[in-house]
């Protein structure tokens, strides 16, 4: 395993990549350190023309990340609190800028920035130990890693505003229920299924998949004709590239791509 700092790794699986959160006597808490450490990772993934997909996961048994480092913040001044903003932000981002399809593999708790890094994520498995959240307000703050902005992307205005103003936990099946969660799988799965997730996902082509991923994104929120502009840019982006070559040849041919990925 590569290792960025002392609490993340990145473990390779073919194709797919597994960013790995590994602060277990934290549960995972985002001290400084460890989103120095998040964002050189995603970073250093997002820069590796080889990853088609990446996993977000946790080493810790009863944690995927709890979120702000708490402890940490106790201990500083308000300037320090300014400082560290750009840095914990940057963690965040990188998660959410990654180009290719990412999955955040579930248990356990998953709050208030840790269920951000999730939400971050394109798709979230969750088995059914998950309790998901975002409780800043009882601490007084509010979601600042994303979550003001993705919650209502993913679930609707109304519902969001109710999780973040009542800062409540939801456990596994109502967050499925809910839509703050993709998959929900079985007790101490959630690892294993989000990795055969994304080994499907890596099948394809890596051109085809950051295109797909950009034109998701960026089209969000558009009314639907600039939504179409959008689409065709990325498909033109595509449509004369060697994985788009490879891709017909494979289909005509009756085998299975090899993608130059360019």
């Amino acid at each position: 395993m590569e290792r960025f700092g002392e609490w993340v790794g990145v473990d390779r699986h073919g194709f797919v990549a597994e960013l790995v959160m590994d602060r277990p006597k934290a549960m995972n808490a985002v001290s400084t350190a460890m989103a120095d450490g998040l964002a050189q990772a995603c970073a250093a993934l997002a820069a590796d023309g080889s990853v088609r997909a990446v996993v977000v996961s946790s080493t810790h048994a009863r944690a995927f990340c709890v979120g702000a480092d708490l402890k940490e913040r106790n201990s500083f001044s308000d300037a320090d609190l300014r400082r560290q903003r750009p840095r914990t932000r940057a963690a965040y981002t990188g998660v959410l800028d990654l180009p290719m399809p990412t999955i955040a593999a579930v248990h356990g708790f998953a709050l208030g920035g840790g269920f951000e890094l999730a939400l971050a994520c394109d798709l979230i498995v969750a088995d059914g130990t998950a309790v998901v959240g975002l409780p800043e307000v009882s601490v007084g703050v509010i979601p600042g890693g994303g979550g003001t902005q993705l919650l209502p992307r993913r679930v609707g205005a109304a519902r969001a505003a109710e999780l973040v103003f009542t800062a409540r936990r939801v456990p596994a099946e109502e967050a499925a229920r809910l839509g703050l969660v993709d998959e929900l799988v079985a007790d101490g799965e959630d690892r294993t299924e989000a990795l055969a997730l994304a080994a499907r996902i890596a099948r394809n082509s890596p051109v085809g998949l950051r295109a797909a991923k950009r034109a998701m994104r960026l089209g969000h929120g558009l009314d639907l004709r600039a939504g179409l502009e959008l689409e065709d840019g990325a498909w033109r982006s595509v449509a004369f590239s060697g994985d788009r070559a490879e891709g017909v040849a494979a289909f005509n041919e009756k085998r299975d791509p090899e993608w130059p990925g360019d």
